[in-house]
């Protein structure tokens, strides 16, 4: 069964869904993402762990933050919800945006007195391999900005959104950062250009990273890279899944789940 509820943080309502018995695990999804999504893996997984599946700010049934939220703000509100929903310790089963969180969340003083397990798959955070396509529209982008920050500030925030409507600069950049509000377009640009690997040697939990082999939007050697720096991690690497392993092989990531969150 599962039961849908609010939990107010600074006055934002914010949605979740739990379901299961046993100790309490918090699911956290990724960018563009809901719980939705995660709702699959939180029930196969319900009959050893009590799920809190969130739908983060500005995600799924929670609206957007009243302005936009740096990665350690989501940390905030996880820890917040961890510290008033949870009367024990928890463990993580992140994917994507959520494994930012996570690890933001370990690394602090108080991630490491509640959190015990975690699951990250498709994590992101780390600095990413750039092909030179990636520089050539980065700095065409700046390009076509110029001439329009030295407006004064009424007339330069109406040309900058004349700018961005235009079909030379949508060509520039992803589908997914255009069709974004104000708040959460910045809220995006803040989490994406914010590198996570200095968090990694803080972080003393046992961590499984569970990757698909033909994951592109977080590659495998993010997970490497991860596996390198945290010390009591494992990396898991599954055959003919993508960024959504959980999805694309549910029953064989149950299996290396429930063995992992075995007591």
């Amino acid at each position: 069964m599962t039961d849908k509820r609010t939990y107010r943080y600074n006055n934002l309502p914010v949605a979740y869904r739990k379901t299961g018995t046993g100790k309490p695990m918090i699911i956290l999804h990724g960018w563009g993402s809901s719980s939705r999504v995660m709702m699959p893996v939180a029930k196969q997984l319900s009959d050893i762990r009590c799920c809190y599946v969130i739908d983060l700010p500005g995600f799924g049934d929670t609206p957007e933050p009243d302005r936009s939220w740096s990665i350690d703000d989501y940390t905030d509100m996880v820890q917040s919800f961890i510290e008033n929903e949870c009367d024990e310790t928890v463990d993580i089963l992140a994917h994507s945006f959520g494994g930012r969180i996570t690890l933001k969340l370990c690394a602090r003083a108080f991630g490491q007195e509640w959190v015990e397990k975690v699951l990250i798959t498709g994590g992101a955070g780390m600095k990413p391999r750039r092909k030179p396509s990636y520089y050539l529209k980065k700095y065409t982008a700046k390009l076509l900005k110029a001439p329009f920050l030295l407006l004064p500030s009424g007339s330069k925030e109406n040309a900058l959104k004349w700018l961005r409507n235009t079909s030379a600069w949508k060509a520039l950049g992803s589908s997914e950062y255009s069709e974004l509000s104000g708040v959460m377009r910045e809220t995006f640009v803040k989490s994406v250009t914010e590198y996570l690997e200095a968090t990694l040697p803080k972080i003393p939990h046992e961590v499984l990273l569970l990757w698909g082999r033909n994951d592109e939007a977080t590659p495998i050697y993010q997970g490497e890279r991860m596996d390198e720096g945290i010390q009591n991690a494992a990396l898991v690497v599954m055959e003919n899944a993508g960024h959504y392993a959980f999805l694309d092989k549910p029953k064989h990531f149950t299996s290396i789940a429930r063995a992992f969150l075995k007591d």
